[in-house]
């Protein structure tokens, strides 16, 4: 199968709008790791948020947490210690997302791109399956409170 390319100019809005919301919303500083392009349908971290674009360029971006991530953002969010990860839990790795997307989405305005919402995976061996002929850019970080990964797959239309 041919994979149409990602564009650099695609992955960048993403990169500053991640480092954007941890600091501003979570107070914590990111440390992005090396991009990779990657290769099944399976996220290496428990908890996935999930985000459709359509527009002039079209494709998903998942924002792949690990629980700590997942349990402190949420408490930072909500002010209040997590035990367990539940709906505030989903809901926070679903508003992450959503912000995430949403920054960098402003960035690239003249893609004209409208975002769905977004749904939440929660568990070690779930798949995420990309749009078809587009291999996702992974983008992993680390944090103070543990690791992410934003994977982006956004081509034209």
């Amino acid at each position: 199968m041919q994979y149409n390319p990602i564009k650099t100019e695609y992955i960048n809005p993403f990169i500053e709008s991640v480092t954007t919301v941890f600091k501003t919303m979570l107070s914590l500083d990111v440390r992005r790791g090396a991009l990779y392009i990657k290769d099944g349908f399976q996220p290496s971290l428990e908890i996935t948020g999930v985000i459709g674009l359509s527009g002039i360029a079209k494709g998903s971006v998942l924002l792949g947490v690990s629980k700590n991530v997942a349990m402190t953002a949420t408490e930072i969010l909500l002010g209040e210690k997590m035990t367990t990860i539940d709906h505030n839990v989903v809901d926070a790795v679903g508003e992450l997302t959503n912000m995430i997307v949403g920054g960098a989405k402003a960035k690239l305005e003249s893609l004209n791109m409208c975002m769905g919402l977004p749904t939440v995976v929660v568990g070690k061996n779930h798949t995420v399956v990309f749009p078809t002929g587009i291999r996702p850019i992974g983008i992993p970080f680390e944090s103070d409170a543990g690791p992410f990964c934003l994977e982006v797959s956004l081509v034209d239309s």
